[in-house]
This record gives structure tokens, sequence and C-alpha cells, in this order.
């Protein structure tokens, strides 16, 4: 095994728990993209080991001194819970270094695994955690990747074929699956990140429950979560906006798996911001909006840019909102921390003379936990607002 050095002072990190060992830490120590490493202290001392990342800031990602097959049965296992849960039937199995598997996703929808290898030593392993994976996942069919994810190119790794088996049975085009009463059809191939935006679970719930009777916009709807959890809770009127005519496709093919109810659906396909540009030019005004943007920082560099558009985007929902409306904001940027979120939205809120009230915040859910020593982890946050004036 390689022996990789690090800096006087530079140990202090990875003493504390966190998994990543960056460039500039490194004294000296040179490995294979993938290979486990030796990671010692300016003295020599051994700290941990860890996979070796050459094309990568992010040098080396810390794992434990343990079977693959150990790591991946113990994130499984953790997940007990949601098996025992016939409501729900997808579920994050592996949440990459929060679970100690440093780069890998997992995501199981109704027995049908789907993994991204976003670290160089998860893809060198991904045969060995496939393996796993297929013999620990409860009602496990098959097991696939997807390697259309930005990170990899940063980590020297194809991002092409899209989408591949690794293990069982080829899964079907669209896979149904359950949620606390709401069906959706999930496409593994060719959805946002594995599918689904499974990591809104709790969200969704919570926006549901405050729906009842309110004229509802979800803004960057994708395949309609927030909006048909609004419908099945009793909205009056639910209005989907996104860019992607096929994501609305996707959308209006999950409405048709409801029951049938009184709630009047509209899909629009627009720019969000010029949607709500549009609405508020014409007087129109909604009781909820739900906001739940792309990623707008992928970095520190670009949080200030970031957060003008968050500011931007807020403060025009906030102008259409009626009296004692409800807006839900959502930012997965994970250089933006709570905080900083916080004092966007209260920027906006004050460019829109509205005062609010926050009366629920929310996180990805239980099968997304976050290593306590590795906030980098917590990248979702959710603030419920409701005006007052």
């Amino acid at each position: 095994m390689e022996r990789v050095v690090l800096r006087k002072g530079r140990e202090r990190s990875v003493l504390k728990g966190h998994p990543w060992v960056f460039s500039g830490a490194i004294a000296s120590g040179e490995a294979a993209a993938g290979e486990m490493v030796e990671v010692c202290d300016a003295s020599g001392a051994k700290l941990g080991q860890g996979w070796h990342s050459p094309t990568s800031q992010i040098r080396i990602r810390l794992v434990p001194d343990a079977p693959m097959a150990n790591l991946v049965a113990e994130a499984v296992g953790r997940r007990a819970a949601f098996y025992a849960d016939d409501a729900v039937t997808a579920i994050r199995l592996v949440n990459a270094e929060n679970d100690l598997i440093p780069g890998l996703i997992a995501d199981c929808y109704a027995g049908h695994v789907v993994c991204q290898f976003t670290s160089a030593g998860a893809d060198a392993r991904k045969e060995e955690i496939a393996d796993a994976l297929m013999k620990f996942a409860p009602f496990c069919q098959s097991v696939s990747e997807r390697c259309d994810v930005d990170s990899r190119a940063k980590e020297g790794l194809p991002t092409e074929p899209v989408f591949r088996v690794l293990r069982g049975a080829e899964p079907p085009e669209l896979v149904e699956i359950a949620e606390n009463g709401v069906k959706f059809l999930v496409d593994v191939r060719r959805g946002h990140k594995t599918g689904f935006y499974l990591d809104q679970r709790d969200a969704r719930a919570v926006v549901g429950a405050l729906a009842n009777g309110a004229d509802v916009l979800n803004c960057f709807c994708y395949s309609g979560g927030f909006g048909l959890f609004a419908r099945a809770c009793g909205a009056e009127s639910v209005t989907q906006v996104d860019i992607s005519g096929d994501a609305l496709a996707l959308a209006k093919k999950n409405e048709a798996l409801q029951h049938y109810c009184g709630t009047k659906m509209e899909y629009v396909e627009a720019d969000v911001f010029q949607f709500l540009r549009k609405c508020r030019d014409a007087g129109r005004k909604f009781d909820f909006i739900v906001l739940d943007p792309p990623k707008f920082a992928a970095t520190k560099g670009q949080l200030m840019k970031a957060a003008r558009g968050y500011k931007d985007i807020n403060l025009l929902a906030m102008k259409l909102l009626k009296p004692y409306g409800t807006l839900a904001t959502f930012s997965c940027s994970g250089a933006m921390d709570a905080a900083f979120f916080d004092t966007v939205l209260a920027e906006a809120a004050e460019d829109a003379h509205r005062r609010f009230q926050v009366v629920a915040r929310t996180r990805a859910g239980a099968d997304h936990p976050v290593l306590l020593s590795f906030p980098e982890g917590a990248y979702l946050k959710g603030v419920v607002l409701r005006s007052i004036t």
C-alpha cells in the first residue's frame, strides 16, 4: 500500500472525522486512481486509509478498514425501518461519505437499485459493490449504474454509457413506486439524479399537509411530486411549471396514476423566472408557492452569483402570494449553508415588503443521514414561510 504524508497541522480535520483530504494538505505520496493508500501525519504516524484520486482537488477519500460487503450490509441494515413500511417503496440505501462509502449513491426503486459511482475508489469497486447490493438489499431485482454525473469528470471517470445494468434483470422503462399514498413513475435511465428526488420525501409530506383548499403553484416541478401531494391533500388547484416538456409529460402520467379528485390541474412548459414575471405583470396570485430549483452554486466561488439568483426568484414568488399565503422554498446548493439561505430569504422579504413566519424547516429524510463531522453532507435546505402581512 502506498503511503501519503500530510503537511504539518493538516491532520486536524482527519482526526475530527472529516472524510476528505485535499491536494493542498499533502506533502508527499502518489498512487493510481482508486487505489487504497495509507494516510500519515507529518511525523509518519498512521491516521487511516483512503481512496486516491490523482485528478481531483479531493485527493483522498477516507474509508474504514473493513470489507466492502460489510460496509454495504451495514448501510442497508440502517434502513431496516423503511422496509417495514409498505407505504414507501423507494429509498436511498447508501448515502456516500455519510455512510462511510465515499462517492457511492445507491437508490432503490421498488427493488431496482440505481447507483452513481462518483469517486475513483467507488468506481474501481463497482463490481464488488453490485454483488453486495444484490445480496443485502431486500427484494433486490437489479443493480444498475448511471454515469451522467458531472462529478465523475472531475475524477477522470467516463460519463458514458449513461445507463448500464450491472446485475440482475433489465429494469422497466418506467418503474412504479409508492410514497405515502401517492404513486410515481420513475425514469431510472434518463431522469434527474438516479430518477427521482428521494431526498424531498419529508418536504412533500409537509407541503401536502399545508395545501388543503389552496391554489398551488409548483415551480421546477419535474415529475410533479410536490403538486401531486398537494392534490392528494385537497388543493383547490395545482399549476405545475417546468422548462422540460419531457418532465411535464411524466408529471401528467403520474397524475393519471392517482385516484380521481376535484383538484384542477394545469401544466405549463416555461422558464420559471419568465413565468413568475408574467404572473406578476398579469396580477395572478397564489395561496401556496413551491420553489425547488436546481443547484445554483456547485462551488463556493459561485456562491454570490447563486445568492442573487435565489434572492430574485424568491422575491418574485413572495410578490405573487395572496395575503397569508405560504412559500415552500428550497436550496440544494451545498456551498450555501442554512444560515446564508435564511439571510437571502430575509433580504427578499424586505424587498417584497412582506413579513413572514417560519412554520417549518425540512432537510433530506432519515434515509439520507448526514455524518456529524461532514457538514458538506447537509446540502438540502428547505424553509416553509407564511406571510403575515
